[in-house]
């Protein structure tokens, strides 16, 4: 009897893990560099004198160019590939960023952080994540939306208790300089490591079957008119303003409202900023494990579920958040931060997987319009917010309409019905 000497084949990890593995870097810098106006806020008001409700209005720039601006990076990133428009996103963002401390005025404000960093930002926003996803894995889809909206999160809780202590001890502007160099950091991860399609590396997607290598063309229609074109096929479906509007509403209920306005809402209950950033970078370490179990549910229950379920939960917590404020966290703000730490972009897993199912190849342009509209529902909350302050003293207006505003999602989200569920 002749015993084999051959040693067991190792199975290697695919390359979409490591695919998935830069993404996640870059995201996770991305929303680091989106953190950084609610740590300005109360400086630069100090500073300058501006108003709230001025420096949101730069806030909200930034939001709304975040947002609109996904559709056509996610075109972009078919005409010239990921790695290209991503390496040049830093760019943007490391200028931009870099540029605030040298500023005088509102306007540069509104230009520096508002359009570069809103540009730079939007073009590797969640539509990133999309494209990253659609193109490398057929398999885990859910799990891995998850993981990489969790990306934001995790961003979050790194760079906000590091930039609130910068721009409390040296200044704000050692905390700009931060994110300029953090997005510099990032670029030769993105350029070397990043492949636009598993065809470039003689592989399949993750979960494809055997044998499906194929060569990807570079689309040759223009981004712009891809964007528009697919815009306008998705706006003559209900299902696309259903998500649109219930994703607005996240959008302005996240980012625009508790994102831009919970420190200095905090502030005014006696809370150190530092503390109170602390508290956001908590919300971001539950963000990280509810995206994911989110992401984990999409592939196993109906999305429009999860989302109704979602918003309704997000709803009723910003309507008992006015009453938890103080000057010392109590426990019952802890349990808030817990709660709607897990709830925060949860939202993403299902809505990417719904624009995948009702879109199919247009997914991913739709759900950047989709994503779109959620930065268009930030811009005008982080607006709306900073006038209530200014106007009434306080903040619990804006929570109690954002409450009843995710009620009204919830809603939107269960009525979505497309050609499968007919």
């Amino acid at each position: 009897m002749t015993l084999s000497t051959t040693a067991p084949t190792r199975r290697r990890l695919h390359r979409a893990w490591f695919v998935a593995a830069v993404a996640f870097v870059a995201i996770l810098g991305a929303a680091g560099f989106r953190a950084t106006p609610g740590v300005l806020i109360t400086p630069l008001q100090e500073e300058f004198g501006w108003s709230a409700g001025t420096i949101s209005l730069a806030v909200s720039v930034n939001l709304v160019l975040y947002g609109l601006t996904a559709p056509f990076a996610a075109a972009l990133m078919d005409r010239f590939g990921m790695r290209r428009v991503v390496s040049l996103a830093l760019l943007l963002i490391a200028v931009g960023s870099g540029l605030t401390v040298l500023m005088t005025a509102s306007w540069q404000l509104l230009l520096f952080w508002g359009v570069f960093v809103g540009l730079g930002t939007g073009s590797m926003a969640l539509v990133f994540a999309a494209t990253v996803v659609d193109r490398w894995f057929v398999r885990h889809r859910g799990l891995v939306t998850g993981v990489l909206t969790a990306a934001g999160a995790t961003g979050q809780l790194i760079f906000l208790p590091v930039l609130a202590q910068l721009a409390e001890g040296p200044g704000w502007r050692f905390a700009s300089l931060t994110v300029a160099g953090a997005a510099l950091a990032v670029v030769p991860f993105v350029w070397w490591l990043l492949r636009d399609h598993p065809a470039d590396v003689g592989t399949t997607a993750l979960g494809a079957e055997p044998g499906a290598v194929r060569t990807v063309p570079p689309s040759t229609v223009n981004a712009a008119v891809r964007a528009v074109t697919v815009l306008a096929s998705a706006a003559r479906t209900r299902p696309f303003w259903l998500l649109a509007g219930g994703f607005a509403i996240c959008g302005a209920s996240t980012n625009g409202l508790v994102g831009t306005h919970f420190i200095p809402a905090a502030h005014d209950h006696g809370m150190a900023e530092p503390v109170a950033a602390g508290l956001l970078a908590v919300i971001g370490i539950f963000d990280i494990a509810g995206t994911i179990a989110s992401g984990w549910l999409s592939d196993r229950i109906n999305p429009k579920v999860l989302l109704g379920v979602y918003y309704a939960l997000r709803g009723l917590s910003l309507m008992v958040l006015p009453s938890l404020f103080a000057a010392t966290t109590e426990p019952s703000m802890l349990i808030f931060i817990v709660f709607y730490g897990l709830d925060w972009v949860a939202t993403v897993p299902p809505t990417v997987a719904l624009c995948r199912r009702i879109y199919g190849a247009d997914g991913a342009v739709v759900f950047g319009w989709v994503f779109g509209s959620h930065q268009v529902g930030a811009a005008f909350a982080a607006v709306a917010a900073g006038l209530t302050r200014d106007h009434l003293g306080a903040y619990d207006l804006a929570w109690y309409g954002a409450g009843a505003l995710c009620l009204l999602a919830a809603g939107m989200s269960i009525a979505i019905v497309h050609s499968r569920e007919r």
